[in-house]
């Protein structure tokens, strides 16, 4: 082996993980698939996984979470492989994270499945909006677990724009440059400070989100597990320039770009965040201002890894989040990607059991590109309906909607109120039906009233 990597390897941090499986809380994957996907994030985040150890319990001990013969074993397989973390594939309580922090030494750094994603999040945010928001989410998560290893938070000084991951090992990594030592008075002053600036950047985001829409210009949003190939389709249908790894949430920040459909109406499409079963709640509530991207889409474009041993499972955790979010009234269409990886043909034939309705494609070879753009097409003029309206002239702000969610072909101000012609998706409609002064289906003519 070179010498550099030998050197690289050395530098690397030991992690040593830890499953749990609750008897009569069934997770969506089985709990050997899980740990596997944490050992993924560990290595993402750039640690060595020395080994594991695993549990099934019929409750959680309240002071400990694994019962205390596993602690016992734990700290002795712990101090065997010198590991420097021990990582757990369940969120920590404060407790739980005090007492097996005195149990296993201050040698050792303890993280869970929250704080480990927070890390990698810290790692990739390459903005000034993805930094605030990191910073939150990281800050949110701490605050009720300030023990002897959190007094030390890496903090952004001036809020600076740029990568998130500053000084610091994994889970300890911050959005900033400097250490400064905060208490929690500091920290709610901080987290106060971040959602003010964050708010911000949402009505940035809103205003934007408002002019396209004025533009009648659909908005299309990629969604999906992590690592499923969004990035990589989001290139191939528009020659973006944007970041691709073959590692998990590689992308952070939305990019959002223009796209031709055959007919040659314009769209745009969104890249967004990755998702991930037990998707840390102080994560998305974060990131909203990111994910608000999602719920103002016409059409969303469900990314599915067709080659993942664990796909149909990774699809229902992005179906699951979506609708926790309240985000999954969206029209979507399934897209089953990487068909060039498969070797199997059932395994196509499987998933399109489950999904008929999908698109199959490989964005890395641009198969099916065509036959894709062709159903963003259909999936968008069909969710939309012909409407006529007769706003009354106070109602500025169901106008101003109209601009938003719809397609607004004209407006005109009469005595009466503000006539305006126009699309609307239809699960808008109900927002606006005692205003109709008459809708047809798409492609028919609409019969419209004598003018003042």
């Amino acid at each position: 082996m070179p010498k550099a990597a030998i050197s690289t390897e050395v530098l690397k941090e030991r992690a040593f993980l830890v499953s749990v499986e609750i008897r009569h809380e069934p997770g969506l994957f089985t709990p050997k698939d899980s740990l596997l996907e944490l050992e993924r994030l560990a290595e993402t985040a750039g640690l060595v996984v020395i080994g594991n150890v695993s549990q099934r319990l019929t409750k959680p001990d309240a002071t400990t979470l694994i019962g205390s013969g596993k602690v016992a074993e734990l700290k002795e397989l712990v101090e065997e492989q010198h590991a420097d973390l021990v990582i757990f594939d369940e969120e920590l309580s404060p407790r739980h994270q005090r007492e097996l922090e005195t149990v296993l030494g201050e040698g050792v750094r303890l993280l869970d499945r929250t704080a480990l994603i927070l890390d990698i999040f810290a790692q990739h945010a390459r903005t000034s909006e993805g930094a605030l928001q990191v910073e939150l989410a990281q800050l949110e998560y701490r605050l009720p677990r300030l023990t002897r290893q959190w007094t030390h938070l890496a903090r952004q000084a001036g809020g600076g724009g740029g990568r998130a991951g500053g000084v610091g090992g994994v889970g300890l990594r911050g959005p900033g440059e400097t250490q400064l030592e905060v208490d929690r008075r500091e920290i709610s002053r901080r987290v106060s400070h971040l959602k003010m600036e964050i708010e911000k950047v949402r009505a940035h985001r809103a205003r934007h989100r408002v002019q396209r829409k004025r533009t009648g210009t659909p908005v299309v949003a990629l969604v999906g597990y992590t690592n499923a190939g969004k990035s990589t389709l989001l290139r191939a249908l528009t020659s973006a320039d944007v970041y691709i790894a073959d590692q998990l949430f590689a992308t952070l920040d939305p990019t959002t770009r223009q796209i031709s459909l055959p007919d040659g109406q314009a769209a745009l499409i969104t890249d967004t965040v990755g998702f991930i079963q037990k998707l840390p709640t102080a994560l998305v509530a974060a990131f909203r201002a990111t994910l608000e991207e999602i719920s103002e889409a016409d059409l969303l474009l469900h990314v599915v890894d067709c080659t993942h041993a664990n796909a149909c499972e990774q699809a229902e955790a992005v179906e699951q989040t979506l609708g926790d979010l309240h985000m999954d009234n969206v029209q979507s269409v399934t897209v089953l990607n990487k068909i060039d990886g498969v070797v199997a043909p059932k395994v196509l034939a499987d998933l399109r059991a489950v999904y008929p309705e999908s698109v199959m494609i490989s964005a890395l070879t641009h198969t099916g590109l065509e036959a894709l753009l062709s159903q963003i097409q259909s999936s968008l003029n069909s969710n939309l309906a012909d409407v006529e309206l007769l706003l009354p002239h106070t109602a500025g702000q169901l106008l101003s909607a109209f601009h938003q969610h719809g397609r607004v072909r004209s407006v005109k101000h009469l005595a009466k109120g503000v006539r305006v012609s126009g699309q609307l998706p239809r699960q808008r409609l109900s927002d606006f039906a005692e205003y109709f002064v008459k809708s047809a289906p798409v492609g028919q003519s609409l019969i419209r009233p004598e003018e003042d």
